[in-house]
């Protein structure tokens, strides 16, 4: 038995290494490791890997482990091997924090209560009436290559109309289609920016979560906020140069949920238009108004073209369509729709061509209707647990949208320990850490993914540790 288990760990590893899973450069996982994956001692695993060291495929090396030096192909050759693991870090796009990287591994984990994912839970997903529609445009299909440049037409045109109720009266030649907002910021960053811009934005933001403009070039330069979001005298007093970008996030805001005044608004494009400071207005959030409609968005206060207004149907909908829109200038959009052309040819042509049904039927209305009560179900739960366990240690404000509470600490506790002990108990939250650029004492709650139940278990498990801390 331990002759078969012995040859099974060889040509185990050997075929990880062969397939390319673990390519010449990876280090193999640690001794103690394989011994529990394959029931065996570790004397088994020490000697399946000298063996496999004296075949010439792996290495032992102070500091760094086991390592992949060659491959069964790469032994027939007098060259040295191709390194993949030092081709890594070369690429010009950073990589995401390894918070936020675990944090989008962990997110796929059904056994946790997920208190991080910004994203609606699956029963809110409606099936039925998306089989209605999945239907209806298979039953409509002709023959369809690649949609044009800027999306395809009666989609356009159903944005537009949508948009016109939130005031924003503009041409479907003014839309751009793309596979979400996260797409259309980097459209805009490699398209609209130059290297070295400034690009300000709140702080806390959701794009210090991420490198699109970092990676682009730019500078990140954060503005405090309060209870309505940023305020524009404080841009005002930092603005140096033309140089520079607003994106904002004024309904809803992720991660804080603040919601900026109708004034508050007008002042902000006032001040934009003032400095000539051009404006990315993300409304991702809009639609999902918990007590009472929104302002209506910046753009439709806009008259000379200076606001960027990004939508899409990820959050409100079903992140899986990858449906999303850009709104500004034509010219703007001509640019923006060449550089998606050569990005990767156009947004799925089925889903916008579902998309499209869903705006044009009142189905959308209906579901976010439904997805509205639903969300106030669980934001009022989650604000009772947090009431119940967490208010002798933290405080927040109600949210009246969207899908989070920000969460700050009273008393100094280290989150980072926090965020690691709640994974642990099968509970994850997101570190405020992520969303800026300087220690921040707060986390983020998800009161739309995890059931009502598991918020209030998940909360009391805070509680807990936090206790601990």
């Amino acid at each position: 038995m331990k002759a078969l288990k012995y040859k099974q760990i060889i040509d185990y590893i050997k075929e990880q290494i062969t397939n390319g899973t673990w390519p010449v450069g990876s280090r193999l996982p640690s001794q103690r490791a394989l011994a529990s994956q394959f029931g065996v001692n570790r004397s088994t695993i020490v000697t399946a890997l000298e063996e496999l060291a004296a075949d010439g495929l792996i290495e032992g090396r102070t500091g760094m482990g086991t390592i992949v030096v060659n491959n069964t192909w790469t032994l027939m050759r007098s060259e040295p091997p191709l390194n993949w693991n030092e081709q890594v870090g070369r690429g010009t796009h950073q990589a995401s924090m390894p918070t936020v990287q675990a944090i989008n591994q962990a997110e796929s984990n059904e056994d946790l209560i997920q208190l991080s994912k910004g994203e609606l839970s699956r029963d809110l997903f409606p099936l039925e009436e998306m089989r209605v529609v999945i239907t209806k445009v298979g039953k409509n299909l002709e023959p369809f290559g690649y949609e044009e440049p800027k999306g395809n037409p009666q989609l356009r045109e159903e944005i537009a109309r949508y948009l016109s109720r939130k005031g924003i009266n503009i041409s479907s030649s003014s839309i751009l289609v793309v596979s979400g907002a996260l797409q259309a910021l980097h459209l805009i960053s490699i398209g609209l920016l130059d290297r070295g811009s400034t690009v300000f934005l709140e702080n806390p933001s959701y794009v210090n979560s991420l490198s699109t403009f970092q990676s682009a070039g730019m500078k990140l330069q954060g503005i405090p906020i309060d209870q309505e979001g940023i305020n524009p005298a404080k841009i005002e007093g930092i603005h140096q140069t033309k140089n520079s970008v607003l994106y904002c996030h004024p309904t809803f805001h992720n991660p804080t949920g603040a919601l900026m005044g109708e004034k508050r608004r007008q002042e902000l494009l006032n001040l934009a238009e003032r400095a000539q400071i051009p404006i990315i207005e993300d409304d991702v959030y809009g639609d999902l108004w918990i007590d009472s409609p929104p302002p209506r968005p910046i753009k439709s206060l806009d008259k000379h073209g200076n606001v960027l207004y990004l939508g899409s149907l990820s959050k409100s909908l079903n992140p899986g369509l990858r449906i999303g829109w850009i709104v500004g200038p034509e010219a703007v959009i001509d640019r923006l729709a060449d550089l998606k052309m050569q990005t990767d040819y156009g947004t799925s042509s089925i889903s916008q061509r579902a998309a499209a049904e869903w705006l044009s039927s009142g189905l959308y209305e209906e579901h976010i209707s439904a997805v509205r009560k639903e969300l106030k179900v669980r934001r009022n739960a989650a604000l009772q647990a947090l009431d119940q366990h967490l208010s002798r240690y933290g405080e927040w404000q109600q949210p009246a949208g969207g899908f989070f509470v920000w969460v700050k600490m009273k008393q100094e506790i280290s989150m980072a320990d926090l965020y690691r002990k709640a994974l642990a108990r099968g509970v994850l939250i997101n570190p405020g850490r992520i969303y800026s650029n300087q220690k921040s004492p707060h986390f983020r709650l998800s009161f739309a993914n995890a059931q009502v139940e598991d918020i209030v278990k998940g909360i009391a498990v805070l509680e807990s540790l936090i206790e601990d801390c």
